[in-house]
């Protein structure tokens, strides 16, 4: 009768084998009797033992007998709850990131949303996404609290565009701006505490600079 396919897989008779060294005196096995117990040829009991002598696990005797030289096969066993732990925190582990992943790929998908909204890619500053639009107004950056009685600068560049900021010097900061694929739109966005006749976003014009 034909054994099924585990029952004669190598993992499956090494398995065995390792039965068979933990009952063994001191480690001995005669290899013939190894393969008469397990009920294979001599050959697959050979791919067994090469492998562990490779390692250094076994030794040679004589032609037919080994010998067991690894580490306390007593240790070995004790360790399985160290082992149990281990593989439980792999399997935590990998749920997490199973998680993870899916929460990136909802994020992705409500990101396509918002940027693939005709809406949506009429208005500057698309690039700044928020849960409910795809841009960022005059209005949202005059309520920083951070921004008040600053000046700040919106600059909405081409691809590829450099910009670098030489060391600040006492009384002004640099910035330097370029672009080989199309004009620069720099928007000047005070922001300063609410004063009576004082110009909104709407009343500043825009400085557009082409490298």
């Amino acid at each position: 009768v034909k054994k099924p396919r585990f029952d004669a897989s190598l993992v499956y008779l090494t398995r065995k084998f390792m039965d068979l060294v933990k009952t063994a005196p001191d480690g001995v096995l005669d290899l013939n009797e190894v393969a008469t117990t397990l009920g294979v040829r001599k050959r697959r009991v050979y791919d067994i033992t090469n492998v562990l002598d490779g390692i250094h696990l076994i030794q040679k005797r004589s032609k037919n007998l080994i010998q067991w030289v690894g580490s306390n096969l007593d240790q070995v066993v004790g360790k399985a709850p160290e082992q149990q732990n281990l593989k439980d925190e792999l399997s935590d582990l990998s749920a997490m990131e199973e998680a993870l992943d899916e929460l990136i790929k909802d994020c992705a998908h409500q990101l396509f949303e918002l940027t693939d909204d005709k809406e949506n890619a009429k208005y500057p500053f698309n690039s700044c996404v928020t849960l409910t639009r795809a841009y960022v107004t005059y209005q949202d950056i005059r309520s920083i609290q951070a921004f008040q009685e600053q000046i700040v600068i919106a600059i909405k560049a081409p691809e590829e565009t450099k910009l670098e900021i030489p060391i600040p010097k006492e009384d002004c900061i640099e910035v330097h701006v370029k672009s080989t694929k199309g004009p620069i739109d720099v928007y000047l966005c005070e922001v300063e505490q609410e004063k009576p006749g004082a110009k909104t976003f709407e009343d500043m014009g825009a400085v557009i600079s082409e490298t």
